[in-house]
């Protein structure tokens, strides 16, 4: 092959010819080279080798920076997605409580029509979510509260202070948030 061969860009085939027979003494070479007359390398200056350390410990420094760095993303997200699965479930927990709460108001309701047949029911789904985080809200004599209560009926009074005179339909707390505002009658 030519030199003009090798810068032919065109050329698509590589072509191989051997002359020789391979000598297998010439492969032991190849097994344990002899190294190469090389010449010395100079001996590097005390500054230049400071400078190489310093250079080389400015970057560990960086890489050390960059994983602590990462290391608090991920300590941050790995908490954050905690806390976000924790708010999740406890909404779907009160979502599932406030599905219950008409159960409980039928069972109110058949009480008071004088079917005492429900009372178990009613005690053992009362005490299941009780003991979960369901409160009831005290309406009656308590001040009116528009957090905590739902005025659907007004009646005049002396004028001073709005008291809950009657409860139209009961409210509850879910641990510390209100489920459902009692639904009551106000007086002024």
């Amino acid at each position: 092959m030519t030199d003009e061969d090798i810068d032919d860009p065109e050329q698509t085939e590589l072509d191989l010819e051997v002359d020789q027979p391979v000598d297998s003494a010439a492969d032991s070479n190849i097994e344990n080279p002899q190294p190469l007359a090389e010449e010395p390398l100079e001996p590097l200056s005390v500054e230049a080798l400071v400078e190489s350390l310093e250079n080389v410990i400015t970057e560990r420094d960086d890489y050390r920076d960059s994983l602590q760095r990462l290391q608090a993303e991920f300590e941050n997200f790995r908490r954050r997605s905690s806390g976000e699965v924790d708010q999740r479930i406890a909404i779907g927990i009160s979502r599932l409580v406030e599905s219950l709460l008409p159960v409980l108001d039928a069972c109110d309701a058949a009480e008071t029509q004088g079917l005492e047949e429900v009372a178990p029911i009613k005690s053992s789904l009362e005490g299941a979510l009780q003991k979960g985080g369901l409160r009831r809200i005290e309406a009656v004599g308590a001040p009116f509260d528009p957090n905590q209560h739902e005025a659907v009926l007004h009646e005049t009074g002396d004028g001073s202070e709005q008291l809950v005179v009657e409860e139209l339909r009961p409210g509850f707390w879910w641990g510390e948030r209100v489920l459902r505002a009692a639904m009551v009658k106000v007086r002024d």
